[in-house]
């Protein structure tokens, strides 16, 4: 599995706290086409299809 960048990590942990992607967009000086571009990429490297797996697997990734 492939580790996450320190992006994606960034965008990931707010996505799993509750923050939809404009907010995060706003809180990291992003774009809401990055968010999403790292969301996706983050669960292409997690090979999982939704936010509500993210949560499960983000402490797998980051080890």
């Amino acid at each position: 599995m492939d580790r996450l960048s320190t992006a994606e990590l960034s965008v990931c942990e707010l996505a799993t706290s509750g923050s939809i992607n404009r907010q995060i967009a706003e809180q990291l000086f992003l774009s809401i086409k990055t968010v999403e571009w790292h969301l996706s990429a983050s669960y292409a490297k997690l090979r999982i299809r939704s936010r509500k797996e993210l949560g499960e697997h983000l402490g797998a990734a980051v080890e």
